[in-house]
């Protein structure tokens, strides 16, 4: 049995997320602390206590959905005595998640990636001037017909497919008058429910071109090292272990499509069986299911999570 931790995106967020985890390991204390310290703030305080409206500004939702997600891993690894290469086989992330997992994998250190985040959240809000850009979902679509209605719409502005999440759930990106028109030809095709998403800039598509440059200058300064298990890439959907790939991957990351569901079903014949999404919240389990039902998942975000993961690794 092969078993594959994984870390959730943007949206995850929820005040309090962590704090038990916080309280009860000294390890996943070690992670938020470590944040707090990279980013010159009390960080943490904002995630346990703070304004759920706060937290969601990307700038902070992406470094703190990171800490969170760590301090799980770290809180696991404390428990079991065991480190992530003894624990799982693959590591992934949906977004901003590939972050914490090449963090929880020892890619990256916590820190840096804190200050990667940070900067990410904030050059990805200003790339595009907010009201000129926006995201739909469209439920029930093919990736094919998703592909199909945005290059339609692609003729009011950019239309880019932002995530392919799971079959049925496909995310379109690009600038308002084109997302409008995405709608609009979603209801046309018969899509079950074409929305749009309370996001605060377009991502993952072309207009974040401006967000990506600035991404590679602060990479290319950034200490990279082999994770302890491949990460599976969001651009590639295929596992990566070299350095300079990895830091090339998370540049074209930023305007380029999140490949969850190919991603996901490529790790099936690897092998892997089960997933933990680690952090906050189980929008990555609910995933795996409609992706592929062989798979098992579980979520940890509480020290009785933890504990339960621990003990069924005797079984």
């Amino acid at each position: 049995m092969k078993r594959a931790f994984l870390y959730p995106g943007q949206g995850s967020q929820t005040i309090g997320m962590g704090k038990a985890l916080y309280d009860a390991s000294s390890a996943a204390k070690a992670v938020f602390d470590a944040v707090d310290e990279a980013l010159g703030e009390n960080l943490s305080g904002l995630i346990f206590e703070g304004d759920q409206d706060t937290l969601t500004l990307t700038r902070n939702a992406q470094p703190a959905l990171m800490a969170t997600a760590v301090a799980a891993t770290r809180a696991i690894e404390e428990a079991s005595g065991k480190p992530l290469s003894d624990l799982c086989d693959y590591v992934a992330g949906h977004s901003l998640g590939e972050y914490s997992a090449l963090a929880s994998a020892g890619a990256v250190s916590v820190a840096d990636a804190a200050k990667l985040l940070r900067l990410r959240g904030e050059t990805m809000q200003k790339a595009v001037p907010v009201g000129e850009g926006g995201m739909a979902a469209l439920i029930g679509a093919s990736l094919e017909q998703a592909e199909k209605i945005a290059e339609q719409a692609a003729a009011e502005g950019v239309c880019d497919v932002a995530n392919d999440n799971s079959p049925g759930q496909v995310v379109l990106s690009g600038s308002i008058a084109a997302i409008d028109r995405a709608i609009e030809l979603a209801a046309a095709e018969g899509i079950k429910r074409a929305m749009k998403l309370p996001v605060s800039a377009p991502f993952h598509c072309a207009l974040m071109a401006p967000a990506a440059d600035v991404m590679a200058d602060a990479l290319a300064k950034t200490d990279i090292r082999s994770p302890a298990r491949p990460v599976m890439a969001n651009v590639k959907a295929a596992p990566v272990s070299d350095p300079d790939e990895i830091r090339d991957l998370l540049v074209k990351q930023v305007s380029g499509r999140v490949r969850w569901r190919e991603g996901i079903e490529a790790m099936v014949p690897l092998g892997v069986t089960e997933a933990v999404e680690m952090g906050a919240g189980k929008v990555l389990t609910g995933l795996l299911r409609r992706i592929d039902k062989s798979l098992s998942g579980r979520a940890i975000e509480t020290p009785d999570d933890v504990a339960a993961f621990v003990a069924s690794l005797q079984e």
